[in-house]
């Protein structure tokens, strides 16, 4: 597997240059703009770095400009010739600064927009009113949950691409069987599987939307540190190497006899694949092993459940009844009273796309979209047990698209 996965990765490099195809960023408008035309919208001004890689295929500084109906318009600051070299769209001029964007569009022939969708779910506020008054004349409209709504179902592209980061979370993980080692620090451990995973094309940073959250490659935890709780909204927090940090990684060494958790997000050209795997030096007592066999049934479970049509929250019920009615209730997704209320979670270009597997979330799978399953218990004093894994909804029910083994692996 690692030949061919190297192969694939040189080749990527050689056409680095452009690795979204046309075909597939004209789909992608084409789709949006019948968004805008229900909404009765002019145009949208895509600003957010995920969403405007998603529509351009470069991540180069400026301005989209998609209207209703026409072709779009991709307006770069920094920098122009990288950008032309990376994105397939046809219009692509320099414009240099924000309030020259409403006199590029008139000089393009696109009419100044009455009503101006913007991404204002994650828009800063000093933003806003800038842009309200280059805007002078239009009424600004949040496309936020539109375009998350679009890349919430994955194309046939889409899918391939975080099969390929799938493939890199196996490696991750079989390395990870190298690698633990009695006395070494989680930190250790840490630093020396992320230089692994860069080695195969790790992107290295893990884009996520939501604000305030921050992620790096992800968490390894050993023992009782794995159970500490953190800021993230995620079941595992850990001591991290400061309070700087306040997650992942600390100094506590590996020890015998108890569950390590290598919980990463691998990242390759733009998607991800999560993934965590419940690792030993030695084996573990029973009562953890019937504790993880138990996360495995649920998974089982909602694989088989998990088919088009089905409410986000009916799965996210059915997933907590089972642990709770295994006599795991109390430690599913957290140990204390504001433990998180998501059994998974919607992933591609970021790690907190749409749907949310959570309660209260109304939202309907759909075949195509792409979701990580995480049931994991948190047990004080003890650790982490249980699994995580990508998987594609289809219409016979969920398709992992990782392959290495969900039992705990003995190093």
């Amino acid at each position: 597997m690692y030949a061919i996965f190297m192969k694939d990765a040189k080749k990527n490099m050689e056409t680095y240059h452009r690795i979204t195809p046309k075909s597939e960023i004209d789909q992608r408008v084409l789709s949006f703009q019948k968004r805008l035309s229900q909404q009765d919208i002019d145009g949208a001004l895509i600003l957010q770095k995920t969403d405007f890689f998603y529509f351009t295929g470069t991540f180069q500084q400026g301005w989209l400009y998609i209207p209703a109906t026409g072709g779009p318009l991709l307006m770069i600051f920094k920098d122009f010739e990288r950008a032309r070299a990376e994105s397939p769209m046809d219009e692509i001029i320099s414009v240099s600064g924000a309030g020259k964007v409403p006199e590029a569009l008139t000089d393009m022939g696109y009419p100044v927009p009455k009503k101006l969708g913007m991404e204002l779910d994650v828009l800063p506020v000093n933003l806003y009113f800038q842009y309200k008054k280059i805007f002078k004349l239009a009424e600004i409209s949040d496309i936020s949950t539109d375009i998350r709504m679009l890349r919430a179902v994955k194309s046939d592209h889409e899918l391939a691409c975080i099969g390929e980061a799938a493939k890199m979370s196996d490696l991750v993980a079989a390395k990870a069987m190298e690698l633990i080692r009695p006395g070494k620090s989680e930190v250790t451990l840490a630093g020396e599987l992320e230089a692994y995973a860069r080695s195969l094309g790790h992107q290295g940073n893990v884009r996520m939307r939501l604000w305030g959250a921050e992620l790096f490659y992800g968490h390894i935890l050993s023992g009782k540190s794995a159970a500490v709780p953190s800021y993230l909204a995620s079941p595992t927090g850990g001591y991290g190497t400061s309070p700087a940090t306040a997650q992942g990684a600390g100094f506590k060494e590996l020890q015998p006899n108890e569950p390590i958790l290598v919980d990463y997000v691998a990242a390759l050209n733009g998607y991800l694949s999560d993934h965590a795997r419940i690792f030993s030096i030695g084996s573990l007592s029973q009562d953890l092993m019937d504790a993880h066999h138990a996360m495995l049934d649920v998974q089982e479970m909602a694989k088989e459940i998990g088919r088009p049509g089905m409410v986000c929250e009916e799965l996210y019920n059915r997933m907590v009844e089972q642990a709770s009615m295994a006599g795991y209730g109390e430690w599913f997704m957290g140990a204390t009273d504001r433990r998180i209320r998501f059994t998974g979670h919607g992933i591609g270009l970021e790690l907190d796309e749409f749907p949310f597997i959570a309660k209260g979330q109304k939202l309907v799978l759909e075949e195509g979209m792409v979701i990580a399953l995480e049931p994991k218990l948190i047990i004080p004093g003890k650790g982490v047990v249980g699994i995580e894994n990508s998987f594609v909804v289809t219409k016979d029910g969920l398709a992992a698209l990782g392959k290495f083994p969900d039992g705990v692996s003995q190093c």
